[in-house]
């Protein structure tokens, strides 16, 4: 298929180069290193001949979330989004933008957004995961009440939002000592994403902001297969869920989340998540600089799905949701 778009396509600048440096192995750094710095060269040559039209770039992790101090952290994010800025303005046919956020202080990551996108022209945010506030050893969650008006902020901008994975912090990762191959997009990045946007769910904040728009890679972190059992565990029990929200969650990750297929090229799997949650908010992504391009684009476009779906999956659905003036 041509025409595809990715969404979930990162890049790095030299003061978060070194923070995807123990995701994979060493042996392999100077390659991904070198994907994560070039835009303009090997990226298009790679696009071009994976027929994909579209890269909306986003900051390599942890980045801008693993710095403890929210002056810092608002400096970082200020100086990524100000170089993706000036990149995209070279290419705009090319590549668009995802804001880095400042969540160390909600207050400035809704300036920062409002600036990125009024001003700079992105079309949302990706924060990776769970902030740092003051505190390393201490995650801070974004159901939590301080975040509220930063989400008033995104919904007011009407721009989707990324929830991108981290790994959990050094004392909350002891369940896979000795196992530090499970670290990272092999396992850990994907329970601890699907932790946070359940808590989401839970929080009441799609009561409260229910034009929301979050979306979620890796073809939803495990949840399409799980939800269900989350909502209808244990049954038989009255008022066995104890949480603000005013639905179920399902109900929620149907009508307030969209997936991608970054970095999990396997159809059984797209098709669980098209049973769930429909075509209309799966949307198709390679995961580079961590997966290749030519992988996730041979497998999407001989995927068993009717086409139909497949060009809804590949670029309609990013075109509308993200607002893209696409011929």
């Amino acid at each position: 298929m041509q025409g595809k778009i990715g969404l979930e396509e990162h890049f790095a600048i030299a003061d978060t180069l070194g923070d995807s440096k123990g995701f994979l192995p060493e042996k392999v750094w100077q390659e991904l290193s070198g994907r994560l710095i070039d835009l303009h060269d090997r990226r298009l040559r790679e696009m071009d001949q994976n027929g994909v039209e579209m890269m909306i770039l986003s900051l390599n992790a942890p980045a801008v979330q693993a710095i403890p101090d929210p002056k810092r952290a608002d400096e970082l994010a200020r100086k990524a989004n100000d170089f993706l800025a000036e990149q995209v303005a070279k290419r705009p046919d090319r590549f668009q933008a995802l804001a880095a956020l400042p969540l160390q202080d909600p207050d400035a990551a809704s300036r920062e957004l409002n600036r990125c996108v009024t001003q700079l022209g992105f079309k949302g945010a990706l924060a990776n995961g769970f902030s740092q506030i003051n505190d390393p050893d201490v995650p801070v969650y974004y159901d939590l009440p301080q975040f509220w008006s930063f989400w008033a902020e995104v919904e007011k901008l009407d721009v989707p939002f990324y929830l991108h994975p981290r790994n959990p912090l050094p004392q909350d990762s002891r369940i896979y000592q000795g196992h530090p191959w499970l670290m990272g997009p092999a396992w850990a990045f994907g329970q601890e994403t699907a932790v946070h946007a359940l808590r989401l769910m839970a929080s009441g904040l799609f009561d409260k902001h229910p034009g929301l728009n979050i979306i979620l890679g890796h073809m939803g972190e495990g949840l399409p297969y799980s939800i269900w059992r989350v909502d209808n565990c244990n049954g038989w029990v009255p008022d066995r869920h104890n949480y603000p929200a005013k639905k179920k969650l399902g109900e929620y990750f149907s009508a307030n989340f969209y997936l991608t297929t970054s970095g999990n090229f396997r159809t059984q799997t797209l098709i669980d998540a098209l049973l769930e949650v429909g075509a209309d908010r799966i949307m198709f992504s390679t995961y580079w600089q961590f997966e290749n391009v030519d992988h996730a684009a041979i497998w999407f476009d001989a995927a068993s799905i009717s086409d139909n779906d497949r060009h809804k999956i590949g670029r309609t659905n990013a075109a509308r949701l993200f607002k893209l003036d696409m011929k």
